[in-house]
């Protein structure tokens, strides 16, 4: 079974393709990273490790042109987290929020907006969780903050958890939202590792009132294969289609 288009309907709400995806930096074959993200066809990439160092917004740019899509916002201004579109999108506003610096570990950022696709308006947030499960925790909480001060009724949220579904942080996440592969499997489950997957690790999540049609790993995706699978990067990717209401 293949996940709906992209379109938007009569009543003005629109069926949305998200893609979330770690992408170690760009570290691997970039050109299998490519193929798999335009064969999935999305609207919204949300992504993590994006380029942060030296001419990171270049090697962004250059993802996202090889994707047929254009970046957003995030990259090295929210800590790695990042967002691309499709000139679908209409743009109301971005930020890149960093999280409180744990000394010793990584700082971790989250890259936000807010986007209309006809008469929907969607917000959207990519982030990638601490290594540290009580860090991971409390930077849970503090993006349940953030989506309630972004002032949108439906948003999705997609990224790199660090954990699985029976961890604290991916529950409190799930008890907030709608846990997109829980709310409508499909495709495969595990999304690490990209050569031997084994837990679930990357995760789509959608506000309540939003459609979950499909959710998962795109093994079935026509143009993904399991070579650039396995060559894109060392995480698996997740991609939904959701139904976003118009706006009332």
């Amino acid at each position: 079974m293949l996940l709906p288009n992209s379109r938007t309907e009569a009543d003005g709400s629109a069926v949305v393709r998200v893609l979330t995806y770690n992408i170690r930096s760009l570290q691997d074959d970039t050109e299998a990273l490519a193929r798999v993200i335009r064969a999935c066809a999305p609207d919204l990439v949300l992504l993590q490790e994006a380029p942060r160092f030296f001419r990171w917004r270049k090697k962004l740019a250059r993802l996202a042109a090889a994707t047929d899509l254009v970046t957003l916002t995030g990259g090295a201004t929210a800590a790695g987290p990042a967002v691309l579109c499709s000139l679908r999108a209409t743009v109301e506003r971005t930020e890149d929020v960093l999280l409180p610096l744990t000394p010793g570990q990584h700082r971790r950022g989250l890259a936000t907006a807010v986007v209309r696709f006809g008469g929907a308006r969607l917000g959207v947030l990519a982030c990638h969780l601490s290594l540290v499960g009580a860090e991971r925790h409390d930077q849970s909480g503090l993006l349940l903050d953030r989506l309630a001060e972004m002032g949108v009724e439906h948003a999705v949220v997609g990224g790199d958890l660090n954990e699985g579904p029976e961890g604290p942080a991916f529950r409190r996440l799930a008890g907030a939202l709608q846990d997109g592969y829980a709310a409508a499997p499909w495709g495969g489950e595990h999304t690490w590792s990209a050569t031997e997957p084994h837990r679930r690790i990357d995760a789509v999540f959608a506000t309540p009132g939003i459609e979950v049609l499909g959710c998962g790993v795109p093994l079935d995706q026509p143009g993904v294969t399991e070579a650039d699978l396995r060559a894109a990067t060392d995480h698996r990717p997740v991609l939904a289609a959701l139904r976003v209401p118009a706006q009332a």
